[in-house]
């Protein structure tokens, strides 16, 4: 169990979600424990003792969006609700816990919100999430919360403005420092990829590139690979950075029930395959591209639930921006008629699909554009509102 800490302690960092010298696990293993910096683990120990969890993770995140986020809600106000599809579908909502509150009842507070939630904020101290089952789950549940906080913060901002004292001296630190998506150092077999040791190998190593420069968070994406009548798909809720003995072989056809444990995504990426000559798909959530895909300035429009029900198409430097339901939903309709010329699709609020014609290098190095389009663009955008806040 000491190990899985390590790890996960470790994973924390390098995705820079949080402050390396603030972060503590709990575990109830043959006994209670809590590991890490001392304050923090007490308080993650005492948790957990109120839940029937099995690991709990409170932890300093590596950016103050989370605060920002709960200083910028109105009075009585108790959740942020993030528009993106990954909260939709997995959060739902983040509930947060005011200072005063949390001093009063303490961690009697913090173990009722989450009882009903994965984690929650509680200002002056940070992210807390709890892992039901492992402490995969905790921190799982940890770098869905920093993700969504990422890109609520950032995209209200351009909408609201800065409303807070020192807001935008950080945010102009974050800019300074966050770095554009690169393959620099980067391996990919050259393709076609027909023999399945060198598919999962390569599908193994491409999911790895994509978690290590940061073009997802927590277990989110999805890759495959086809070859004749079957596409190789990573498993449903696998980690793309730990793939191994989590890639399905699937018929086209569905002949079999080898796609039960696939992605939920497979049937977007089969319908992809038959609309285009690809023969490698690989779905990220890169940052920018989610913030950016919501970043509509239709006016006037009658949609209320943009993600789901808008039929347009729209465009972010050259590349399309479609609305649809993940799984077996829209997004399954609306993507594979725009991807094949450009090689590349944005879901509104979701991700990023990009294709190789033979290999996987040409998937992640088209990912990777998108993203640092997105990013160019955001910064610019927040240039002007630099400027507007001025004026």
């Amino acid at each position: 169990m000491k190990d899985q800490i390590e790890t996960y302690a470790s994973k924390l960092v390098a995705d820079r979600a949080a402050d390396p010298t603030g972060i503590a696990f709990a575990v109830q293993d043959d006994q209670l424990y809590g590991t890490g910096e001392p304050y923090l683990a007490d308080l993650a120990r005492n948790i957990l003792s109120r839940l029937t969890g099995l690991a709990v993770v409170v932890a300093r995140p590596a950016l103050p969006f989370a605060a920002f986020l709960m200083e910028r809600a109105a009075a009585g106000e108790r959740t942020i609700v993030p528009p993106d599809t990954e909260t939709r579908t997995f959060l739902h909502d983040i509930p947060f816990l005011r200072v005063d509150e949390f001093r009063r009842d303490g961690t009697a507070a913090v173990a009722r919100l989450l009882g009903a939630r994965k984690g929650i904020i509680v200002e002056g101290v940070g992210i807390v999430a709890v892992g039901q089952l492992t402490v995969e789950q905790a921190y799982i549940n940890y770098s869905s919360i920093y993700h969504a906080t990422f890109v609520k913060y950032l995209h209200d901002l351009l909408t609201d403005g800065f409303r807070l004292p020192g807001e935008e001296a950080a945010v102009r630190d974050f800019v300074a420092t966050y770095r554009p998506a690169t393959a620099e150092g980067l391996v990919f077999r050259p393709g076609p990829l027909d023999d399945p040791e060198d598919i999962f190998a390569e599908m193994a190593a491409v999911g790895r590139y994509t978690v290590e420069r940061r073009l997802v968070d927590s277990f989110f994406g999805n890759i495959s690979c086809r070859t004749g009548n079957v596409v190789y798909i990573s498993q449903t809720a696998a980690s793309l950075d730990a793939l191994a003995g989590c890639i399905d072989p699937v018929p086209m056809d569905n002949a079999t029930t080898a796609g039960i444990t696939a992605s939920s995504e497979l049937l977007a990426h089969r319908k992809i395959y038959e609309a285009t000559g690809a023969r490698t798909i690989l779905h990220a959530h890169p940052r920018f591209a989610v913030i950016m895909s919501m970043q509509c300035e239709e006016e006037g429009c009658a949609v209320t639930d943009c993600w789901k029900e808008c039929p347009k198409v729209r465009f972010l430097g050259g590349t399309p921006v479609v609305a649809g339901e993940i799984g077996a939903g829209g997004l399954a309709r609306r993507v594979p008629p725009v991807i094949g010329g450009p090689g590349r699709a944005i879901v509104y609020g979701h991700g990023v699909f990009t294709l190789g014609e033979t290999g996987f290098g040409e998937a992640f190095l088209a990912m990777a554009a998108v993203e640092n389009w997105c990013r160019e663009e955001y910064f610019r955008r927040l240039e002007q509102q630099f400027g507007r806040d001025r004026s």
